[in-house]
């Protein structure tokens, strides 16, 4: 099993890197999605997000050997929710769906 901080760790920086923002100015202002389109200059729409997400996924499949699977997530989502839904997919693996 691997350490809780460890893994939010990985995710709080890969996600912050493959989004083009600080760690600190993505997760302490909270931004949502949509604002963290606005502020990325790497990001113009949403597939970049979806972008993003899938290298944080691989990323975590590749160094930890760890699958995620992200549900949809609106424009509207924080953050701070979709650090939550990784780490939570990553710490139970036994709630997936198949």
């Amino acid at each position: 099993m691997h350490d809780a901080q460890e893994l939010e760790s990985y995710i709080r920086r890969k996600f912050a890197e493959h989004v083009g923002l600080a760690e600190a100015e993505l997760f302490s202002e909270d931004l949502t999605l949509a604002e963290l389109i606005s502020c990325s200059s790497r990001m113009t729409n949403s597939v970049d997000l979806m972008e993003a997400f899938a290298r944080t996924s691989n990323g975590l499949r590749k160094d930890y050997g760890l699958r995620v699977r992200l549900p949809a997530l609106s424009l509207d989502t924080p953050v701070s929710k979709v650090l939550a839904v990784f780490l939570n997919e990553v710490l139970n693996p036994e709630r997936k769906s198949a």
